[in-house]
């Protein structure tokens, strides 16, 4: 099984697993609130943070753009993806307050353009979205950074998986099962893929979840999930495609207590007597 560092951080089957707080989209256009919510991800002892990072232009064609659709920003498609899109003046203050504080940030990266806007800020890993699995043009020019990759797998066939670990090769490479449904159904989340994909690949795999409750994410640690990622805001009830699927403060601290307990409790794969059961032995045992 190969393993790799982000930055000091070891990424290996039966290491803590790495915990990605999910940021996205949730802040709405505004930094204070992305602030809020790196805070929020720290506090609760996450390993990182993640945003998105689009070229509107190339992302999404001028059609697209133009489709009515009322937001918090106007009545098109455009009004909304433009409020939503931070710029360098927005990622210098998270790259600066990152640091500050002492946790990981980096981004999924939707274009060759995102990844070369991002590379500026020497991040410590890249995303690939789901969406973003089957195109070859992105991973390549993503890989050629030379930074881990984290590749997330929903909405995807084994078949195309395939193709783009091909693509990418598994050099610091990780790959997250995922369903890619807002929220997901428990039904849908099949997590017994997570030992498929680690078998299948080699490599360090993990589960990136959009449910709405915590309990299936710590099995995923349980399955042998050594990265972990969630989405965050700080209310559900807030606008925003991606906020019913997340945690808010409250879930987060809960979900890294639980699984931190999980991999405490996972200890060690060869069945000995314990010191703590001699004196319970001496006690109990007739023969």
């Amino acid at each position: 099984m190969k393993s790799f560092h982000i930055e000091s951080t070891l990424i290996a089957d039966a290491e803590p697993s790495y915990i990605i707080a999910e940021i996205g989209i949730n802040h709405n256009g505004s930094l204070e609130h992305a602030l809020r919510l790196i805070d929020t991800a720290h506090e609760a002892g996450c390993n990182a943070v993640k945003f998105q990072k689009r070229t509107l232009d190339v992302v999404y064609s001028a059609e697209e753009m133009a489709r009515p659709r009322d937001s918090l920003f106007g009545h098109t498609n455009g009004d909304l993806k433009r409020g939503l899109e931070f710029g360098i003046n927005e990622y210098r203050r998270i790259d600066e307050y990152c640091r500050e504080l002492g946790i990981h940030w980096f981004a999924s990266c939707w274009d060759e353009d995102s990844v070369d806007f991002i590379e500026q800020f020497n991040p410590v890993a890249y995303k690939i979205a789901s969406a973003s699995l089957t195109d070859d043009g992105l991973l390549r020019h993503t890989r050629a950074t030379g930074k881990p990759i984290i590749l997330s797998t929903g909405m995807s066939t084994l078949e195309q998986i395939d193709h783009a670990v091909e693509v990418l090769g598994t050099d610091k490479l990780a790959i997250m099962h995922c369903c890619a449904a807002y929220p997901s159904k428990y039904e849908d989340l099949n997590l017994r893929v997570i030992p498929t994909l680690r078998a299948r690949y080699g490599v360090p795999t993990g589960y990136s979840g959009h449910e709405t409750g915590l309990a299936s994410s710590v099995a995923a640690v349980a399955l042998g999930a050594c990265l972990l990622e969630r989405h965050i805001t700080t209310d559900r009830a807030l606008w925003g495609s991606d906020q019913s699927a997340s945690l808010e403060p409250s879930g987060l601290n809960r979900l890294v207590r639980d699984v931190r307990l999980v991999e405490s409790a996972l200890g060690s794969d060869q069945k000995r007597l314990l010191d703590c059961e001699v004196p319970v032995q001496q006690k109990l045992r007739r023969k």
